[in-house]
């Protein structure tokens, strides 16, 4: 009798493995256990009410069952404590392959924190100071033109009063515009954007590119979003002889435990990323990310990078430390202050809202935008908050008052992002009970 049940256990569990084999999707193997990011805590004792985390739940199965989103991962940390860490439909929809939460996204603009963390390292070596010129290191930089548009449209020049300086490229006061913004004389100058550039231009040919245009705005005198965070990543490759992705690497990835971040795709990870659907759910169009299909011809600092959102919310996690996680140190805290701190001046004029429609009232740092007063913006948060975001549809913003840093993960690059930027942010602070 003994060796029946024994035999009937045997089959009951050799079944039960070959079922769970099934539900794999063709091709894929199953996930595997992931530690967690940050030590776990309940949403409620870290000041979350239940209903609110209802809500987020429901919002997210909402939007991927009216087919709005294809999935979605949320890392939410709370007093350094792991509250949310969700994975929420599929990886691929059109191949039902379901997200999980080692799922890989392209990190679009949320790249960009990470050049001014890596190049912050260097200032606090001494051996970058934000008011060098580039043209230190690429002297074509040097006499730059500065463009004029008559209201005809003919576009003169006239030298530049100031050189582009290291606190320029990360503040995005240089002048060196994204031509996808603008169908102007000027724009149609430059590359479209940064991902862009990297998959059709050398490092070199992209600095050449940059160094013939007129500049849009004066250097020093107008946030105008545009390439001064690519520029800087090559500064950064120029100093030591290595590429972006090597210096990250040794200056945040490793101390940080970001094991799933870098700039090229190799074949062991390519079933991992994450991607869109196949049409946009607001224009109808097709729709798809050519960086997960085409190699890059350089480390763009300005939108190349990719992640998980347990790597990224550990980066995060990491700032709001003061520079430090796990007792392994990145930065200073008052390098990290002094980064997420306000360097628009009174003489510069901010046109955040123009690409960041939400942030009415916030400033801008050093590749971060810096809330400035509780209200004005569409944004909810508190003074002192920080964030970017990626256009293909990943979100990131830390609150040091709340000690609450939130990433969220999506391939959704269509405008709808935008829209997610805004929504998620309020599901959040509506969910805190205090």
């Amino acid at each position: 009798m003994k060796k029946i049940i024994g035999s009937l256990i045997g089959v009951l569990t050799l079944s039960s493995s070959l079922t769970v084999q099934a539900q794999q999707p063709t091709g894929q193997q199953p996930a595997k256990q992931q530690q967690p990011p940050l030590p776990i805590a309940t949403p409620q004792s870290q000041g979350f009410s239940a209903e609110g985390i209802k809500r987020i739940d429901a919002f997210m199965k909402q939007e991927i069952a009216n087919n709005q989103m294809p999935g979605a991962v949320l890392a939410v940390a709370k007093n350094g404590k792991l509250v949310i860490y969700e994975a929420y439909g599929y990886r691929n929809k059109a191949t039902s392959t379901p997200m999980t939460k080692d799922t890989i996204f392209e990190l679009a603009s949320m790249t960009k924190i990470m050049t001014a963390v890596s190049a912050l390292t260097f200032y606090e070596e001494g051996s970058l100071t934000l008011k060098s010129p580039v043209s230190r290191w690429f002297p074509q930089f040097k006499n730059m033109k500065v463009a004029k548009v008559a209201a005809d449209g003919t576009m003169t020049t006239e030298n530049a009063k100031n050189q582009i300086t290291i606190q320029d490229l990360m503040r995005h006061t240089t002048g060196l515009t994204y031509g996808g913004r603008g169908d102007t004389p000027v724009h149609k100058q430059f590359p479209a954007g940064s991902v862009v550039s990297a998959l059709t231009l050398t490092g070199p040919e992209f600095m050449e590119k940059l160094s013939s245009a007129a500049l849009l705005h004066e250097p020093g005198t107008v946030w105008n979003y545009g390439f001064g965070l690519d520029v800087l990543g090559l500064i950064q490759e120029k100093m030591t002889g290595k590429p972006l992705g090597q210096i990250m690497r040794e200056r945040i990835w490793d101390k940080v435990g970001m094991v799933d971040s870098g700039f090229a795709i190799n074949d062991k990870n390519r079933d991992r990323f994450a991607h869109p659907l196949p049409t946009d759910p607001i224009t109808g169009k097709p729709q798809s990310m050519d960086i997960l299909s085409k190699p890059l011809k350089f480390d763009c600092g300005g939108g190349c990078a990719y992640g998980t959102a347990a790597d990224y919310l550990r980066f995060g996690q990491m700032l709001i430390n003061g520079g430090t996680i796990d007792g392994k140190r990145v930065l200073g805290p008052q390098t990290v202050a002094f980064m997420t701190s306000n360097h628009l001046g009174k003489d510069i004029k901010n046109e955040l809202t123009a690409t960041e429609a939400g942030r009415a009232g916030y400033g801008f740092g050093l590749s971060v935008a810096v809330r400035m007063d509780r209200g004005i913006a569409a944004i909810n948060g508190n003074v002192g908050d920080y964030t970017w975001n990626g256009a293909y549809g990943t979100t990131f913003w830390a609150d040091p008052k709340e000690k609450m840093v939130v990433v969220m993960m999506a391939a959704t690059p269509g405008e709808i992002r935008k829209e997610y930027r805004e929504r998620i942010n309020a599901l959040i602070y509506g969910a805190l009970e205090k």
